[in-house]
């Protein structure tokens, strides 16, 4: 992938060769690695082109945002990644294989775990059946279940939820029940859509912290947030977007200083 500094010292923009191309060696994954990349994605909705030719990638081990202000075309992006939304050219591959056609389901069957914005628990359910449902699907024994199920509630340091119901736990310890859930299926990747809204500034540290955790069980996250503060601060690298199209990559810190993303998106009195 081009640079930071590079692309500043030629054009200004981000010349995102993955989108353009496809080129491997320019998206940094390498042909056969353990990686989630989109290629060329765009998306129109009524004639008017509302992703263009983005292209980004996830390694596994890392944590990678996706950000950019409202109408940018984050969203749609993340979720023609996720399989919500059907792209009209490029494609979403994880290692070699074209996975742009599948839905939901199967993509997670492939090891790409999905966290909602929006609530995803059974609030009538306990902490432990919500866990238990989810490992029921892959046919494990009882006894592996159980042990499975204390495993992650350790993992997550909420042993002590797991007899509470779904409704009476708070944004943040139902943030972590939701991340169990999508764990227990062992994902390779993580796609975390708002994964700090609604949730207090003491819980949104907390979750920080299990977004860590993930990286360092080489699982690679990808986060969509409008809290951009709190999510640069636990990304390797992030992909900012505007007007449908990638406008700067990089590090935390060369995207916090850049002016161009200062300019449409971060403001200029912006720091980490």
């Amino acid at each position: 992938m081009t640079s930071l500094k590079a692309s500043q010292a030629g054009s200004g923009i981000v010349k995102e060769k993955t989108a353009a191309t496809g080129d491997e060696s320019s998206s940094g994954c390498a042909p056969g690695s353990e990686c989630l990349r989109c290629v060329g994605l765009w998306k129109q909705y009524q004639g008017r082109t509302v992703v263009d030719r983005v292209g980004l990638e996830v390694k596994r081990g890392e944590i990678v945002g996706l950000l950019g202000p409202n109408g940018a075309g984050k969203t749609t992006t993340f979720y023609m990644i996720v399989g919500l939304v059907k792209p009209n050219g490029g494609t979403v591959l994880l290692g070699d294989e074209d996975i742009t056609g599948l839905p939901v389901f199967a993509r997670a069957r492939k090891g790409i775990g999905y966290l909602p914005q929006e609530a995803s628990i059974f609030k009538r359910l306990s902490v432990k059946d919500n866990i238990r449902i989810v490992l029921e699907s892959r046919r494990l024994s009882k006894k592996d279940i159980e042990e499975r199920i204390d495993e992650l509630l350790r993992l997550l340091d909420i042993t002590e939820l797991g007899d509470s119901m779904g409704y009476t736990l708070s944004g943040g310890e139902r943030r972590r029940v939701e991340i169990i859930r999508a764990l227990a299926l062992s994902p390779s990747f993580m796609l975390l859509d708002e994964p700090f809204a609604g949730i207090d500034p003491i819980a949104i540290i907390d979750l920080q912290e299990i977004v860590r955790k993930l990286r360092s069980l080489k699982i690679g996250v990808l986060i969509t947030d409008h809290n951009v503060r709190e999510t640069l601060k636990i990304t390797d690298r992030a992909f900012i977007i505007d007007g449908g199209k990638i406008i700067r990559s990089g590090d935390p810190r060369s995207i916090a200083d850049d002016d161009l993303v200062r300019k449409v998106y971060l403001g200029h009195d912006f720091d980490l």
